[in-house]
């Protein structure tokens, strides 16, 4: 006789909003256990009742922080009337756009940004990577192997003005984890890098936490050239994204499960959501071979006879 599988066990960083919130429910929606963590969990009361475990946890912490946080993940879970404890999928969603020109940005906001967005999502996945493969098969989920995602951006395909350090960013991140998905397949880990194009998911909303204007933004200097226009442009987009989260979220789980619309399909290195990240990457491809034709023989020069 058969017994019934095992849920997916998430831990998801940056669950208080946005894609990580969502996913979360999604997650939870499908009969999978959910370890949800943020700065504060305090207002996750939602996530709480759906049977959540909530963890307080900063991704600039330190390694023993960090890894203490998935234990106690664990050990709660096995307390509770979850059928599974080991944690199969992680997701790393922290993150936050800093606006404005490059020059007036300050060295502690560049830190800051890339301390969160950058260095604090590999350091999370330093850490997820060896828990995962100290543990092995025990940490497997129901489609026989683990998963680790981090969230990148359209930015991730296109630089532009007053969100230059976001969009560094996003392709440090999305090289990272191109890197991370060649390196541990052998290990029976799966990663991705989640590049979602403009959804609606409050990320623009002032005073949100996410969109973090730079103290001095120069805008006598900058109102009239394209950084002005970029930033009036996040401003009137701001809740009038076309991505659905909702939609966005099913999809994440999916392909992260290899289930629903992803059935048959391995876990993609890159997952892009939205039309509008397809127009942006398809434009790239096409910028990009464009140049390598006009500079062909150039590039190519530089070889050795």
């Amino acid at each position: 006789m058969s017994s019934t599988p095992h849920p997916n066990v998430w831990f998801i960083a940056g669950a208080s909003s946005g894609f990580g919130r969502q996913l979360a429910h999604e997650a939870l929606t499908r009969g999978d256990a959910v370890i949800a963590t943020s700065r504060h969990t305090a207002p996750l009361t939602d996530l709480a009742a759906r049977g959540a475990v909530l963890l307080d946890l900063d991704v600039t912490s330190d390694d023993a922080t960090i890894r203490a946080a998935f234990a106690r993940g664990e050990s709660a879970l096995l307390g509770s009337a979850s059928k599974a404890h080991h944690i199969t999928h992680f997701v790393n969603a922290a993150g936050y756009i800093l606006e404005g020109p490059i020059e007036a940005a300050t060295q502690q906001e560049v830190f800051d940004s890339f301390n969160v967005n950058v260095l604090g999502i590999m350091n999370m996945t330093k850490n997820q990577v060896a828990w995962l493969r100290k543990r092995g098969q025990t940490r497997r989920g129901p489609a026989g192997r683990s998963v680790i995602a981090n969230f990148g951006s359209l930015g991730s395909w296109r630089g532009g003005p007053a969100f230059a350090y976001y969009a560094a960013a996003k392709w440090a991140v999305s090289g990272f984890t191109e890197s991370l998905a060649a390196e541990v397949k052998e290990l029976g880990i799966d990663a991705c890098v989640v590049e979602p194009g403009y959804f609606r998911t409050g990320f623009l909303n002032p005073g949100g936490g996410h969109r973090i204007v730079m103290q001095d933004p120069l805008d006598a200097a900058y109102e009239d050239t394209r950084v002005g226009h970029v930033r009036a442009m996040l401003g009137e987009v701001d809740n009038q994204q076309p991505g659905d989260v909702v939609k966005g979220c099913r999809v994440i789980v999916d392909a992260l499960t290899r289930s629903g619309s992803a059935q048959g399909k391995d876990v993609p290195v890159r997952l892009p959501l939205g039309q509008d990240c397809v127009d942006v990457i398809e434009d790239k491809m096409a910028s990009t071979k464009a140049l390598i034709d006009d500079w062909r023989a150039v590039i190519t020069s530089t070889d050795h006879e």
